[in-house]
């Protein structure tokens, strides 16, 4: 295929670890701010600086709020284990939907934003958020919460996804992930999001393991090796990438069963990459992947439109 190395699984890079940590939970300040230093990292040679430069600001600013804001309201314990009973997410995403606090949190997020350099669509789009009644900023949270983002507001959703990512991370950091429990492959344990990207670690006590990531709540769990995050199936399990492919860092893995890809980032060979931050500036290997019969799984509110 032009443009492309394909590659085969490699068992022997399976994960020396009997059981690595089922999952790991966000700290949101690190979070954020390890994002927004590699969005700029990024952004030094890239054709899309402007726009990695932007997510750079963004993340500061998340990294900034989530910083000064008081303690967030830990999710009861009931929540939590009937959750674990039944493998059901416990942070309820839908449930936040029309929650006071989160509206209050976005609406600082958006004052905060306004200080940022960017073109004059975005601004105009922050401008029509700043000055939207309640119901209406309920309306469209309930969309980034439910990754239903309309494609005519996609500026407008943007912002509101980097909120909401703030207000997810920080109840995500209070949670044991001792107490979570999988819930469906490729699904986040702790919001019941869709992985981003996933990555096999360098870390010791997990090397050479392989951990999913949510862009809503930065949680990050452990799924196997050659597996399909769209559909769980071990069958038909590819990998892509371009011209010199073998010592690629972020390959395409791709599914026959469900003819899907989601990207893979190789952190044990790159320590720096990050899944959301990587996954935008890849954007190439995207460009790329839209010439083939597979269709992307991966979900980056950082990429809807793209």
């Amino acid at each position: 295929m032009s443009g492309f190395h394909s590659l085969q699984p490699d068992p022997s890079m399976i994960g020396r670890m009997l059981k690595p940590p089922f999952a790991v939970m966000p700290d949101p300040v690190a979070l954020f701010r390890q994002r927004a230093e590699r969005f700029s990292v990024l952004a030094g040679d890239s054709h899309l600086a402007p726009y990695l430069g932007f997510l750079a600001g963004l993340s500061r600013l998340q990294a900034e709020l989530a910083a000064e804001l008081p303690p967030a309201e830990v999710i009861p314990t009931e929540q939590v284990q009937r959750a674990r009973e039944n493998r059901m997410p416990p942070l309820d995403r839908a449930s936040l939907a029309g929650d006071a606090g989160l509206r209050a949190l976005a609406r600082r997020f958006l004052e905060d934003v306004a200080a940022l350099s960017m073109p004059a669509p975005a601004a105009a789009a922050l401008a029509e958020l700043r000055q939207a009644e309640p119901e209406v900023l309920d309306r469209m949270i309930g969309d980034v919460l439910a990754d239903s983002i309309p494609a005519d507001a996609l500026p407008q959703h943007l912002f509101l996804s980097a909120a909401v990512q703030v207000h997810g991370a920080r109840l995500a950091s209070l949670l044991d992930p001792k107490q979570l429990v999988p819930v469906e492959t490729g699904l986040c344990p702790c919001c019941g999001g869709p992985s981003v990207s996933s990555m096999v670690v360098g870390h010791q006590g997990a090397e050479g393991a392989r951990y999913a990531a949510c862009a809503f709540c930065g949680t990050q769990w452990n799924e196997v090796r050659i597996k399909c995050l769209a559909c769980g199936s071990t069958k038909g399990i590819g990998y892509m990438a371009p011209e010199s492919g073998e010592e690629a860092t972020v390959k395409a893995e791709t599914c026959d069963s469900c003819r899907s890809w989601v990207k893979i980032l190789y952190q044990n060979r790159n320590p720096v990459l990050e899944p959301v931050a990587d996954d935008v500036a890849s954007l190439g290997l995207d460009l790329l992947m839209r010439d083939t019969e597979y269709r992307r799984a991966g979900f980056d509110p950082f990429l809807l439109g793209y």
